[in-house]
């Protein structure tokens, strides 16, 4: 979804209308139980602090909240709305009213999950980096690096590209979708997103198909202990 569209607030009659759901991609339960599952694999634990970048109004969160211990699931996305939604709306619908700390949610365009003064064992990307031009990602990869531990994994999907030169656009026969090089959404190449680690404490890792419907992919960066 573009930005402009992503980006506009929500009236509280949509959200009781359910758009906020739409908003985010749809697919609530298959999609947010898919990146539970997933991570479980990767080694969650009930224990482990999360940081879901892109939270949106908590599709993946009310899983990831279920999972975790009391106090371990942060969230932090854009659009003030959908955190709302998620915190008033979809977490008492899922009857874990009181679970998550609004503090524990932050409105912030710019992927400063260190302003929670946590280290995170884990962070999720899912869907963040389609939306983002080549430019951004350097930005969003050094500023999460400050708030996820040395050892720690940040997981970031992607619509790939392969090939020179790169493609103006791409359709992807999974679940229909045309990515663009110069415009929303976008794809990238895995060796560029590795590249934009230099200097940066990340070793990224290719771990490509997941199951996502929308032939999403997935990257592990991999915190380097310096």
């Amino acid at each position: 979804m573009a930005e402009n569209v992503y980006g506009r607030q929500l009236t509280p009659e949509e959200v009781a209308a359910g758009l906020h759901r739409e908003m985010v991609g749809g697919m609530w339960e298959e999609m947010g139980r898919l990146q539970l599952e997933f991570l479980q694999r990767e080694g969650l634990t009930p224990e482990a602090t999360l940081l879901d970048v892109g939270c949106g109004c908590l599709r993946a969160g009310v899983h990831f909240v279920r999972f975790l211990e009391p106090g371990r699931y942060y969230g932090m996305d854009v659009n003030a709305s959908l955190v709302q939604a998620g915190l008033e709306r979809e977490l008492p619908l899922a009857g874990l009213a009181g679970r998550v700390a609004p503090d524990h949610l932050l409105v912030n365009g710019t992927f400063e999950g260190w302003r929670f003064g946590v280290a995170f064992d884990y962070a999720i990307a899912q869907s963040v980096f389609t939306h983002l031009p080549a430019a951004a990602v350097a930005g969003a990869l050094r500023e999460l690096a400050r708030c996820v531990r040395p050892g720690g994994r940040l997981y970031v999907t992607f619509f790939e590209c392969k090939g020179e030169p790169i493609p103006e656009s791409l359709l992807h026969e999974r679940g229909g979708v045309t990515s663009y090089r110069d415009r929303d959404p976008f794809h990238h190449r895995f060796r560029d997103l590795a590249a934009r680690c230099a200097g940066l404490p990340w070793n990224p890792v290719h771990l490509g198909d997941w199951g996502h419907p929308r032939d999403q992919r997935m990257v592990r960066f991999e915190r380097t202990r310096e």
